[in-house]
């Protein structure tokens, strides 16, 4: 049934009903103790202004365009107005950063209105990114800045729509304030627009949500967050009956599953989180807190977004399974005290390892178009990384249009050196590198790949749709994001629609769009927004 008014939605706030809240009211930086949430409303803004909606969350959300389209919209998911029947509140947490205990962390700009039910009785919690400050802003305003806000919307949408768990993004809501930032941390900060981005999500629950209590030895505040995560968010672990050491076992070995799964399709589209702290992990194995992320466009294993990661690469490309499986670690440890039995979370530990690489090489030899995998795959995927390494090579490009290769015919003719690389020409950044030792590396590669295809015996028109599945055409590229954050902060907003109706269907062709689908240009290659990030917003 739609809504007809924003009061309208059903609120069923599980959360703020269920945990202890911080007793103090007053808003102002603190450590609270013994709490889940602190109780706190969003800070009204000067001239709130709609910039764009999801109609797909909207939609699930029982919101019309008219609704999305009003004035009152603005006014609400940009802070200014609180709904009726809402009960807003910011989450208490802590976490690892970059390997150290940072302590409390918190919800420092996020504001959740509270819990609705969708159209399908689902719990989904609005939370406003850039709503102001909270008892756990630290140092903070409270507030984001447009461009930031801009890539969390398009971002969280576009993960969405290449069917990788992610938190939503229902609205992207200009607030009509200046927000000052440095934005590289060099001593030179500068007034920005402001923004607000409705983040929605059946739970905003993280590692560190369990880590701070633990930390404190607060076991008793640790047992209700974890009794409740399970009724809420884990119900067939709660309602199996077995006892609580058990279900702790079960839930931590699911999210262990759930999380190596995302690092799968992270590392399948070249997704560089670039802010892998233990608060920025999802106890629902969603993609959350969208960041300094970035697009590994040029394959580099090495490659961070993250200009605060810049000395060490902790959170590079390659390094993202490894970091994960360390901050599950964090996590075991934390949840540990309210077990006597460390060893089934130790072997929940040892499964990920082992259920993240048996998905990696079903997912590459899916993306290679071989059908399952086969003994030998692991050389010619190597061969295959190596290939991408020995120039500078597109990977989204390269795998997309790899099924176009031609494979030799099943009377075994050979197909010429030409024909084979023409398909992939668009994929490198340097064509004039492609001679010598690197175009006999790549022949040599194609020639093999197209024998194990070949093998693999799917008939071409099955592999080209099962490789197109998995290897899109489209996906938000580092410039084309900032390409839309400049029009935006020049008052149109125009481009971050267009990009948003793009990234819907990202594994289709779309012809007249090619340009979304082009390479890095090179006056990108170095510029801020473009390249690397750092955590300012």
């Amino acid at each position: 049934m739609p809504v007809g008014d924003l009061d309208e939605l059903t609120f069923d706030n599980r959360l703020t009903s269920s945990l202890p809240a911080d007793p103090e009211a007053d808003n102002h930086v603190r450590q609270v103790h013994g709490a889940a949430f602190s109780r706190v409303r969003p800070t009204p803004v000067a001239r709130p202004v709609t910039l764009a909606w999801s109609a797909e969350v909207a939609e699930q959300l029982g919101l019309g365009p008219g609704l999305c389209s009003s004035e009152d919209f603005a006014q609400v998911f940009g802070g200014s107005r609180v709904l009726a029947r809402a009960e807003p509140f910011a989450a208490s947490y802590g976490g690892h950063q970059f390997g150290s205990w940072a302590g409390q962390l918190g919800d420092g700009r996020a504001i959740a209105l509270g819990e609705v039910l969708d159209r399908d009785g689902r719990h989904q919690t609005l939370q406003l990114k850039g709503a102001g400050p909270t008892p756990y802003s630290r140092a903070g305003d409270g507030r984001a800045v447009l461009r930031s806000s801009v890539r969390e919307f398009l971002c969280s949408e576009a993960m969405a729509h290449l069917g990788i768990p992610t938190t939503r993004a229902l609205c992207l809501v200009a607030t009509g304030d200046e927000v000052v930032r440095d934005v590289l941390y060099d001593g030179h900060p500068r007034p920005e627009p402001g923004a607000v981005v409705c983040r929605v999500a059946p739970s905003f629950t993280r590692f560190g949500t369990f880590e701070l209590p633990s930390s404190r030895g607060d076991l008793a505040l640790l047992r209700q967050l974890v009794e409740f995560t399970l009724r809420a968010d884990f119900p067939h672990v709660s309602a199996s009956g077995a006892p609580f050491e058990e279900q702790v076992a079960a839930w931590f070995a699911e999210v262990c599953d759930r999380t190596a799964d995302l690092v799968v399709d992270w590392m399948r589209v070249g997704f560089v989180h670039g802010v892998l702290n233990t608060d920025n992990l999802s106890i629902l194995g969603l993609t959350i807190d969208y960041g300094p992320y970035g697009w590994l466009e040029d394959f580099d294993p090495a490659w961070t977004p993250n200009t605060t990661d810049a000395g060490t690469r902790r959170y590079r490309y390659g390094a993202q399974p490894q970091v994960v499986q360390w901050n599950l670690l964090q996590l075991a440890q934390a949840v540990v005290a309210l077990t006597e039995q460390p060893e089934p979370l130790q072997a929940a530990l040892e499964a990920y390892g082992a259920r993240y690489q048996s998905g990696f090489r079903a997912m590459t030899t899916g993306r290679l178009g071989w059908g399952g995998p086969r003994p030998g795959d692991e050389a010619l995927i190597d061969g295959l990384f190596a290939l991408l390494g020995s120039t500078e090579t597109d990977q989204v490009l390269f795998f997309r249009d790899l099924a176009r290769v031609p494979v030799a015919g099943g009377a075994g003719a050979e197909v010429g050196d030409d024909a084979l690389l023409e398909p992939l020409r668009e994929a490198w950044y340097q064509p004039h590198e492609v001679v010598g030792e690197v175009r006999e590396g790549a022949l040599s590669w194609l020639r093999s790949w197209g024998r194990r295809v070949a093998e693999g015996g799917l008939a071409d028109a099955e592999r080209l749709r099962r490789m197109d599945s998995l290897n899109p055409r489209f996906v938000l590229r580092n410039y084309l994001a900032q390409e839309a954050i400049d029009k935006a902060e020049a008052g149109d907003p125009a481009l971050v629609a267009e990009l948003l109706d793009v990234l819907r269907r990202p594994y289709d062709e779309q012809p007249g769009r090619d340009r979304f689908a082009a390479r890095r240009p090179e006056w990108a290659r170095h510029r801020v927004g473009c390249s690397m990030l750092s955590c300012s917003s």
